[in-house]
């Protein structure tokens, strides 16, 4: 289990074996969240095994500190453990997770006004290069710099559509606008996110 979250649910963990976890492991989202339901913890210990990856990456890309991105996927698991029974199977559980994710961040950002230098821990934007290869690392640092620039809106859209590889549509069902608004939005953000790495750091693109 990835360390942002191993704390926080390591009790949930304890409940199952090794065995357990593999049986549970077979079985889909949907029939994991009936059993649980049904009170056995160790399938609800299945769907955080599953789906923290995206959590913590959503809530880190967002967030970019740790302690708060900790804090996050907590809340994002008890909301969706308090809630179990009313889960509609019209969407899938990673996509639901992520739009929770996103949600609380964005209310987290506004409650905090948290605009100002954060360590983005964050995959660079695949359509954005530069001219020397040998300086990958140093490019996605000035790109995760960049992206904090960027206000919450901009950011959530690059997030989805650029870091975690939901399409338009997944995206506009995530952050409840319009598909239209989505293509906009990231085209600006894209735009600004540009004009800050070339205005703020001299950066080079092919």
């Amino acid at each position: 289990m990835p360390l942002l979250f191993r704390e926080s649910y390591n009790s949930t963990r304890c409940l199952s074996n090794t065995e357990e976890l593999r049986v549970a492991s077979s079985y889909t989202d949907f029939e994991l969240i009936d059993l649980a339901i049904q009170g056995n913890d160790k399938y609800f210990a299945e769907i955080v095994n599953r789906h923290q990856s995206i959590v913590a990456s959503s809530a880190m890309n967002m967030l970019g500190d740790m302690e708060e991105a900790r804090e996050i996927g907590q809340q994002v698991f008890i909301r969706f453990y308090q809630s179990m029974s009313s889960f509609k199977k019209e969407a899938k559980l990673s996509t639901y997770l992520t739009r929770i994710t996103i949600n609380l961040c964005l209310n987290h950002l506004k409650r905090n006004q948290t605009f100002g230098p954060r360590t983005y821990h964050l995959d660079v934007a695949t359509n954005i290069s530069v001219t020397d290869q040998s300086k990958d690392l140093e490019s996605k640092e000035i790109v995760n710099i960049a992206l904090q620039k960027l206000e919450e809106a901009h950011r959530a859209v690059i997030v989805l559509r650029m870091i975690q590889g939901y399409d338009t549509l997944q995206t506009a069902e995530i952050l409840g606008i319009p598909k239209g608004t989505v293509l906009s939005r990231l085209k600006r953000a894209m735009d600004k996110l540009k004009t800050i790495l070339i205005n703020d750091f001299n950066y080079e693109y092919t």
